[in-house]
């Protein structure tokens, strides 16, 4: 009988302490594989002492040994990466240390590096778990924790032991394993006294072992787990045996089932076949949908503070308390303030991405998107063949989803050049201009063309874009917001124009029109379609209220007013902050000169185009709900108040457009 185990959040907010370090470890971090002087005060037993948010493997492309939201991942084409190629080597002092070890397991020279860990990691470190990326966790990860307790004196090393025949040799004919004790270990999952190890000789009882080993043997068959259990077959004493249930090996050969039969609980699942999900296994389908099951959860409920294990508050964590703390629920604008307050997991750099080789005039398409708006990836990058920063808000099942779309593309596939962030969704408004920040954060070139997803630019416009800010001379002397002229169709079938002369053939042909000129005029107005119809050169334009155009501007730009939640003024209050510091620029006396000066310019040859769509909710909400507008002309009313705090007098020229009230026939 399978047991009644279900996956549960992991309910320690410092899950998988070791994830953070040995990705430190592999991946270039601040570890080194020499051993450190105390530096810090050891944590207390049972305690972490930090946030980590784990990422359990997706399939079966899984490799190495570490993932963490933010780390690089566990092989080619894995969610979790975010390094610039396709294997990054580990930092060169750790690399000597186990590369002279012929290793003919799959993970390579990273299925090694669990052996340098108590060299590597830092000397005042006594205790750490250790976890292969290819397990799913069914308990509280503090449970395991807990089982140091039952460590006697010289017990150093906790292990569950191997589910297989494997080190009993009898699998097939001429079949020669590492010396093993009875069936052996397994070391996907691993509990580490590294204080004794560190005391125990370890580093020269490991190398000692392999070296004689490797006399009589060509290789390693299982990477580290080899090297352990013919350490633990000399010095028995080392090991501590761990509950079969904390590593339920799912392996090609497996015996598991004489473990799950019999418990009434499962812990820790661990796919280790290579085959992964796709293990032969008579009970894979339930262990299968045990997995899919943990990854609907929302990643929230894994951000628990560990109230018994007390700890410095990051940075503004106190104030931000206080902010929370002091809202009134009763408030009609509370989810507004709320939303503002939330402190969203960001997962940056989502899937591979190489970085664009260092252009003086090059350009990145900045951009943020939902769920409801994938379907227009592939046709953005068939139009844009530059860099791309793109925040994505989703949930964690979501993120999974949207790791599919992508892998079945070939269209997106293909793009290594498309940074993807994850921002996961918390709250009940659209946090617009924090996306719009966490993609702009991450572009990479001296300029950013901050654009909408539901827009196609022209094919041309990448090229045109550099070509034109090269030919202004735009740079330290002259900043200016080259303004890219939008327009829309109420089409979902139409011949997209290849040049200004096809696009105005549509617009006179009514296919195109100006962007929101029977819904928000005002929005657009002053590009001056008519002017820009006969340009052959960019012209000047001046600011107007409620503009809100589509700009190519330099990477050190301002930052979207992270307020604007949900729908309006989230672009506009962007454009005002613009012209702000080109007019006070222009006026050295004030009090507060700022040291930019941003000219608005109308590209002639430039265009984007929107396409049609569904309202979002927030939207429809604007629309539908006095209050909401209500609530958006407090938070107006508040950006003006900080402007004038920033720009003086200057901010008296925007108080009648803040004070417009919006109409719900917007869209």
């Amino acid at each position: 009988m399978l047991p009644r185990g279900r996956p549960r959040a992991l309910g320690a907010a410092a899950l998988l302490l070791l994830l953070l370090l040995l990705g430190f470890l592999l991946f270039g971090g601040d570890l080194g594989c020499e051993r450190r002087e105390p530096g810090g005060r050891a944590g207390a037993p049972g305690c972490f002492p930090g946030p980590l948010m784990p990422r359990v493997p997706p399939d079966g492309r899984l490799r190495r040994a570490a993932a963490l939201d933010g780390d690089p991942g566990a092989g080619p084409g894995d969610h979790n990466r975010s390094d610039c190629g396709p294997q990054p080597p580990p930092p060169p002092k750790c690399e000597p240390q186990v590369s002279w070890i012929p290793n003919k397991h799959y993970s390579g020279l990273y299925g090694l590096m669990k052996l340098v860990l108590p060299s590597a990691l830092p000397a005042e470190l006594a205790r750490v778990i250790v976890l292969d990326t290819d397990v799913t966790f069914a308990s509280d990860i503090s449970e395991l924790w807990a089982l140091f307790a039952h460590f006697s004196d010289t017990q150093a090393i906790g292990l569950v032991e191997n589910q297989s025949d494997w080190y009993l040799g009898n699998l097939w004919k001429n079949h020669r394993p590492w010396p093993a004790l009875g069936r052996g270990f397994n070391t996907g999952v691993i509990l580490l006294r590294l204080d004794r190890l560190r005391q125990a000789g370890w580093e020269q009882m490991w190398r000692l072992t392999a070296r004689r080993e490797l006399l009589s043997l060509p290789a390693t068959s299982l990477a580290d787990q080899d090297i352990f259990n013919a350490v633990i077959k000399e010095h028995p004493g080392l090991v501590q045996r761990l509950p079969c249930v904390w590593n339920v090996q799912l392996s090609d050969h497996t015996l598991a089932e004489r473990c799950y039969s019999e418990a009434s609980d499962l812990k820790v699942i661990h796919w280790n076949s290579p085959k992964k999900l796709r293990v032969k296994n008579k009970h894979v389908e339930f262990f299968r949908n045990f997995y899919l099951t943990f990854l609907e959860y929302d990643g929230n409920l894994l951000r628990r503070e560990l109230f018994v294990c007390p700890s410095q508050p990051p940075p503004g964590a106190e104030q931000l308390q206080q902010a929370l703390a002091q809202l009134d629920e009763e408030d009609p604008c509370f989810e507004f303030r709320q939303q503002q307050l939330t402190v969203h997991r960001v997962h940056v750099t989502f899937l591979p991405h190489e970085p664009p080789p260092p252009r003086p005039h090059d350009v990145t398409l900045v951009a943020q998107l939902s769920m409801d708006r994938l379907q227009m990836l592939e046709a953005l990058c068939r139009h844009w063949p530059g860099p791309m920063s793109l925040a994505l808000y989703l949930t964690d099942a979501e993120a999974q989803q949207f790791l599919h779309f992508v892998e079945a593309s070939p269209v997106l596939a293909a793009r290594q050049d498309v940074a993807y962030h994850v921002v996961y969704r918390e709250g009940p408004l659209y946090p617009v201009n924090q996306l719009r920040n966490v993609a702009l954060a991450q572009a990479l070139t001296p300029y950013v063309f901050l654009s909408d997803i539901d827009f196609l630019p022209a094919y041309s416009l990448y090229d045109y874009l550099r070509a034109s800010i090269e030919q202004l001379g735009l740079g330290s002397r002259r900043k200016a917001a080259l303004v890219v002229p939008a327009f829309e169709t109420l089409r979902y079938r139409f011949s997209f124009p290849h040049s200004k002369v096809e696009l105005l053939a549509l617009l006179d042909a009514g296919t195109l029109y100006t962007f929101r000129y029977h819904e928000w005029p005002r929005g657009h107005a002053p590009t001056d379609y008519a002017r820009w119809r006969e340009a052959q050169a960019p012209y000047r334009v001046q600011w107007a209220a409620n503009y809100e155009p589509y700009v190519v501007v330099p990477r050190d730009c301002p930052r979207y007013d992270p307020r604007f939640v949900g729908f309006g003024w989230n672009k506009v209050a962007h454009i005002v902050e613009l012209d702000a510091q080109a007019r006070q620029a222009r006026q050295p006396l004030l009090l507060c000169p700022t040291l930019q000066e941003y000219e608005l310019l109308v590209l002639p040859e430039a265009f984007t185009i929107h396409l049609p769509h569904a309202p979002s909710l927030d939207i429809s909400r604007f629309r539908s709900s006095p209050t909401y507008r209500d609530c958006l002309q407090a938070l107006k009313d508040e950006f003006h108040q900080d402007l004038s705090r920033h720009h003086g007098a200057a901010a008296l020229k925007y108080l009648p457009a803040l004070q417009q009230p919006q109409s719900p026939a917007r869209g």
